[in-house]
C-alpha cells in the first residue's frame, strides 16, 4: 500500500473538516440517500427532497457535502451514487458500512473527543463516555444491554469485512480442534467452521457475548461442531484438547505484557506441533502507515482498554518467540484493510 505524499491544501481541508466528512456520510446513511439513489436514481434535487422528506435547504447541504466528498455525483442536474457505493449496495456489503458508521457515531466518536487527554494520560480516558463499572469497554457494556447489542452487531459487521482474510490465510488443514480465545459472538469460529468442515471449535468469552454466540451457532446449524465456554481469559487456564489457539481481533485490546502472558498460556495448552493464529489489523513495522491503522488507532487509544493499540507485525513476533514458539509466518491480507494472520508453531 502506497504511503501518503506531502500534504497539500486539499488534503489539509479533508483533515481539518474530517469530522464533518464523517457526519455527512452518517447523514446520507441515516436519511436513506444512498439506498434511495440506488433504487430510484438518478434523481434531481427536488426528487431527493420528496423521497427523503427534506426541505430544499437541507437537501442542498446534504447533496453538496456528499457530492464534494465523491460519495455521490451530479450529471445533467441529477444525482447518483459513486460506483463503489452502488457496487456495495448490489452485493450486499453496504450494510457492513452502515453498521460501522453507527459504531463510529454511537461508540467511537464520543470517546474520540478525549484523544488529547488519552494521549497525555496514556490510558483509555474516553471510557468515561460509557456508563458502568470496570476499566475496559467490555465490562461496561455488560450493564448497557442496548449498547452491548449494538456493539456486538457492529463487531459482527467488522468481522464480515475482514473475515475473508482470516478464512483465506488461516489454513486449518489437519487441525482437529481450535480454541477461539475471546471469540465474542462466534463470528470467526462460524466462518472458519463453514470453510473447514472437519475442524471443531471452542469459543471462550464472557457470558454476555456467549449468549449471542450460542444463538448464532444454532442459526448456522453448527451446534455439534462449535461449543462455548464461559471464562476469564486471564484468570482461567486455557482448556486442553485443542491443537490450535486462535486470537481473532483480541490482542489489539491488551498491553504487551498481557499479550505475552496470553501467548504463554496458549503455548502451555498446546501439544507439540500445535499452532497459534493471530488475526487482526496490523500497523507497519516502519511506523508510517497504513492510514487505516493510523485512524482506527484513535478508537483503540481512547476506549477499549487502558493499553489497547494496533501493534506492528514485529511486536507480535517478539512475543511469540518469547512465549516459546519457534517458527513464525507472516500472512498479510490483500484487501483494502490492513488485516492479516500470524501463524506460529510449538
Amino acid at each position: 500500500m502506497a504511503k501518503a505524499g506531502p500534504v497539500d491544501h486539499e488534503d489539509l481541508t479533508r483533515i481539518l473538516f474530517g469530522a464533518s466528512a464523517f457526519h455527512l456520510l452518517h447523514a446520507g446513511c441515516e436519511l436513506g440517500l444512498f439506498t434511495r439513489l440506488y433504487h430510484d436514481g438518478p434523481l434531481t434535487a427536488e426528487q431527493v427532497c420528496a423521497r427523503l422528506k427534506l426541505e430544499p435547504r437541507a437537501a442542498q447541504i446534504l447533496l453538496l457535502g456528499t457530492t464534494s466528498l465523491g460519495l455521490t455525483a451530479r450529471s445533467s442536474r441529477r444525482y447518483h451514487n459513486a460506483e463503489l457505493i452502488d457496487s456495495m449496495l448490489s452485493d450486499g456489503t453496504w450494510s457492513i458500512i452502515e453498521d460501522i458508521v453507527q459504531f463510529e457515531d454511537r461508540i467511537a466518536m464520543p470517546a474520540a473527543t478525549d484523544l488529547v487527554e488519552a494521549l497525555r494520560e496514556n490510558t483509555n480516558v474516553g471510557l468515561r463516555r460509557i456508563p458502568g463499572e470496570g476499566g475496559d469497554l467490555y465490562h461496561r457494556l455488560a450493564s448497557q444491554p442496548e449498547l452491548e447489542a449494538l456493539f456486538y452487531r457492529c463487531m459482527r459487521s467488522w468481522s464480515r469485512l475482514s473475515n475473508p482474510v482470516l478464512v483465506d490465510r488461516a489454513d486449518l488443514s489437519g487441525v482437529s480442534r481450535v480454541l477461539d480465545v475471546g471469540g465474542g459472538d462466534g463470528v470467526n469460529a462460524i466462518a472458519l467452521a463453514e470453510a473447514y468442515p472437519k475442524t471443531s471449535f471452542t469459543v471462550v468469552d464472557m457470558p454476555g457475548a456467549l449468549d449471542i454466540a450460542s444463538r448464532k451457532i444454532a442459526e448456522h446449524d453448527l451446534d455439534g461442531r462449535i461449543s462455548v465456554r464461559a471464562g476469564d481469559i486471564f484468570a482461567d487456564e486455557f482448556p486442553s484438547g485443542h491443537d490450535c489457539v486462535l486470537f481473532a481481533n483480541q490482542l489489539v485490546i491488551w498491553s504487551p505484557e498481557q499479550n505475552a502472558a496470553l501467548l504463554r498460556k496458549a503455548f502451555d495448552c498446546l501439544p507439540p506441533g500445535g499452532q497459534v493464529l493471530i488475526f487482526n489489523a496490523f500497523s507497519d513495522d516502519t511506523g508510517d502507515g497504513p492510514l487505516y491503522a493510523a485512524l482506527d488507532n484513535v478508537y483503540f487509544a481512547t476506549l477499549p482498554a487502558p493499553d489497547s493499540t494496533l501493534y506492528h507485525w514485529g511486536q507480535y513476533e517478539e512475543w511469540l518467540r518469547g512465549a516459546g514458539f519457534q517458527r513464525v509466518e507472516r500472512l498479510p491480507g490483500e484487501t483494502w484493510t490492513p488485516h492479516g494472520v500470524l501463524r506460529a508453531w510449538k
